[in-house]
């Protein structure tokens, strides 16, 4: 059979541009003779809708969506994934479910059986699952259709404990199964794509007969879809793998499906398997591709043509920059030096080398006198007290306005260029360098922003070698340096992401090896500026728990861990 993968990039709510995506590719892959279409989970809609579920008339638009798109399918039937009204009186009021379209009509629907409520899901506050998976019957094949999480039940996935014992998988195991489709909308973490294939390849052997699983690709909000849509056959074997980061239409050959047989052949022995050759690749380009992604698609379906950012010679802004430069282009952004009396002459020619280097507009404007403006200002009231942090924040904040006036008057949008590591601390001004409508790299690790900045070199300097070897710092007294009050950035992030991540207590990172003060010292950081990351940009997710959707910790409590 000739499956063709529908790994299109869909924008949350546009029901009719969505619609005009789906048809668009339907045609495409027909004429590239497709024996069967498959769409990613909540294709009609985008995923994931989150609260629209709950307005009077989008359920019904999406299912109106839904059945004009059938009357465009012809002989190659489709499945589509769509949200569907439950009307059957009882639990909530929709099912996340897939329309098998085929002659101009819905004639049959599969729902899913699982619904995650962990990390960034909460699918079991909108959709009523299903008790099982349906088989369909076309061309005398047997077709079982499972949505997303219903083959997240592997041994080797620690939330199958969720499901009490319901496996969908081997629900149909009992069915003889000429083939298994899923379509999902999985987002991406790095490391997560060898889990997917893994559980897709022992789905198959399970089986016994083939199984495509198509993913939905792109950014909505902080989630990135990578797609990486794949076909194995029935011994699971990949025979198809699809582009990383990228919309792709494929038609993939799992072999001529014996309909009297107890499975699907493999692949015929004159078939090569196809693998697009992102669909493995390093983790560097992978996060590098997916942080790209994430800006592009966060500007252009917000409606937004340029972005326009800070840039103070470091690391951070430089990183942020070259991303933003290859997601909208250089002509696109705009960089803007706003050194102080105390900025250094190298960080002034580093962003300027940086901006040449990447070809983007480039600005210096002096933030002295606003700030010299804001302290004769705020004189009387400061009377007696010494110069603090009160003062320094003047220049953050300074920057910030600056920023914000500039990114009002052309439309550009802010990028904020914070990393995880200084956000978990609370490393960061409220209303100044905080100030944004994207947080690019706030779930990228300091180290990780290293090794990007280095990986982008690989070929030639593009990120000043200066900006990667000098000590970090915010710049906002003389001579300071990140590590005057921070650990190194190697210790501070491996105690970051066994507190944040792994959600390790102080004990257990002490008996890890690391110093018991030290370690107190950033937990007790970590738990204090909760309240600065609840106004925070949303950040795009690269890690399996970054602040923002998926971590929830109150602001106001008194738990020490």
């Amino acid at each position: 059979m000739r499956i063709g993968l529908a790994q299109i990039n869909t924008i949350v709510g546009d029901l009719a541009g969505n619609s005009r995506r789906i048809l668009e590719a339907y045609r495409t892959l027909v004429a590239q003779d497709a024996e069967l279409v498959i769409y990613p989970e909540l294709v009609v809609s985008g995923y994931p809708p989150r609260d629209l579920l709950f307005k009077k008339r989008f359920v019904a638009d999406v299912e109106k969506a839904t059945r004009e798109l059938a009357t465009q399918i012809g002989t190659v039937p489709a499945l589509i994934g769509y949200t569907e009204a439950n009307m059957t009186g009882a639990g909530r009021s929709a099912f996340n479910s897939a329309a098998f379209c085929h002659q101009g009509k819905v004639t049959a629907t599969a729902r899913k059986c699982l619904l995650p409520t962990y990390d960034v899901f909460d699918e079991d506050r909108y959709f009523e699952p299903a008790a099982a998976p349906i088989v369909v019957e076309f061309g005398g094949l047997r077709l079982g259709i499972t949505i997303c999480e219903d083959i997240w039940t592997h041994a080797m996935i620690s939330t199958r404990r969720l499901y009490n014992g319901v496996e969908p998988v081997r629900q149909l195991a009992g069915q003889r199964c000429d083939l298994m489709v899923n379509l999902s909308a999985s987002p991406w973490n790095y490391g997560k794509g060898d889990v997917r294939h893994k559980l897709v390849a022992d789905t198959a052997r399970q089986l016994g007969c083939p199984v495509a699983y198509v993913n939905a690709v792109g950014g909505n909000d902080e989630l990135l879809f990578d797609g990486r849509s794949v076909v194995c056959d029935a011994q699971g074997n990949v025979i198809g793998g699809l582009a990383a980061f990228r919309e792709q239409l494929q038609v993939v050959e799992v072999g001529r499906v014996v309909p009297t047989s107890r499975s699907a052949t493999a692949a015929h022995p004159e078939d090569s398997p196809y693998r697009h050759p992102t669909f493995e690749q390093e983790d560097l380009a992978d996060i590098y591709d997916a942080l790209v992604l994430g800006v592009r698609d966060y500007a252009q379906k917000t409606g937004f043509k340029k972005a326009l950012l800070g840039l103070s010679g470091g690391i951070d802004s430089a990183l942020t920059a070259v991303i933003a430069a290859e997601a909208l282009g250089p002509k696109n952004v705009i960089g803007v030096s706003l050194p102080s009396v105390i900025s250094s002459q190298h960080s002034k020619d580093d962003a300027r080398i940086l901006a040449a280097n990447l070809g983007i507009e480039f600005h210096t404007i002096s933030i002295a006198d606003t700030v010299g403006a804001a302290e004769k200002t705020l004189a009387p009231i400061f009377a007696g007290r010494p110069r603090d942090i009160a003062e320094e924040n003047i220049q953050a904040r300074a920057r910030g306005l600056l920023l914000m006036a500039i990114s009002n008057k052309f439309g550009a949008l802010l990028l904020t260029t914070g990393n995880k590591s200084e956000l978990a601390v609370g490393y960061c001004t409220l209303y100044g360098d905080m100030c944004g409508g994207l947080a690019v790299i706030s779930d990228v690790f300091k180290m990780q922003v290293y090794a990007l900045s280095r990986w982008i070199n690989r070929n030639k300097e593009i990120i000043p070698v200066s900006s990667i070897d000098k000590a970090p710092s915010a710049e906002l007294r003389p001579d300071q340096t990140d590590q005057d009050s921070l650990p190194p950035y190697a210790m501070l992030d491996a105690i970051l992401k066994g507190y944040v991540e792994e959600g390790l207590s102080r004990a257990d990172l002490v008996a890890q090896g690391f110093d018991s003060a030290v370690v107190n010292d950033i937990v007790r950081k970590v738990d204090l500026n909760e309240y600065k990351r609840k106004q925070a940009a949303p950040g795009l997710k690269i890690t399996p728990l970054a602040f923002g959707v998926g971590r929830r910790i109150p602001i106001v409590q008194k738990y020490v861990s």
